[in-house]
């Protein structure tokens, strides 16, 4: 009996697994809500994608295409979120795995890559609810490659200082040309509207 629970605590600690090297420091309310949006995508995507391919009995086509091809995106996604609900299967563990030891963008663009054929095949709530929730996912994962936001403070202090570019110039400084102005960072009140 203890084997199955470790076996099932091992399968849900997924998302406190250590960031990549170089990642993003995220929130752990991120890392468990995009699982969870992950998972609520999947599952809408394949039921829609089932209603998407009965629609051959109205002889669309490409419907019936779309349906296909929401259903194995969503299907992608649950095995690449939640693994522990293909048990039998080892290789979707090994290539959950994998895509976990990738940056976050790569995700991203997998799950918004996925998102996009279903909706511009089939036009309609049913692939743009399923598949869109599956872009919405890949959004997710992409706001959480770009990481923490700087606070205002850093974010003044790179647009005053040119040292703050480590461009190619030499001496690790950027060239400012003629037509910028400095004092627009500086002074709120100039560029703001009257």
């Amino acid at each position: 009996m203890s084997s199955i629970a470790e076996w099932i605590t091992g399968r849900m600690a997924r998302p406190n697994q250590q960031d990549p090297v170089g990642g993003p420091e995220v929130p752990w309310y991120l890392k468990y809500g995009s699982r969870v949006l992950g998972l609520v995508a999947a599952f809408f995507a394949i039921l829609f994608g089932l209603w998407n391919v009965v629609s051959i009995l109205t002889l669309d086509v490409s419907c019936l295409v779309a349906g296909i091809i929401q259903m194995v995106a969503g299907f992608v996604v649950m095995a690449l979120e939640a693994p522990c609900c293909f048990p039998c299967i080892e290789q979707v563990e090994q290539a959950a795995d994998k895509m976990d030891s990738k940056p976050m963008y790569f995700r991203a663009g997998l799950y918004c890559a996925l998102g996009f054929p279903p909706i511009f095949m089939c036009f309609g709530l049913a692939s743009l609810f399923g598949s869109g929730l599956i872009f919405a996912t890949g959004a997710v994962y992409g706001m959480m490659a770009l990481g923490k936001k700087a606070s205002r403070e850093d974010m003044a202090a790179a647009a005053t200082s040119p040292t703050q570019m480590g461009g190619g110039q030499a001496g690790g400084q950027m060239q400012m040309g003629g037509d910028q102005h400095i004092t627009l960072m500086e002074d709120p009140d100039v560029w703001r509207p009257t």
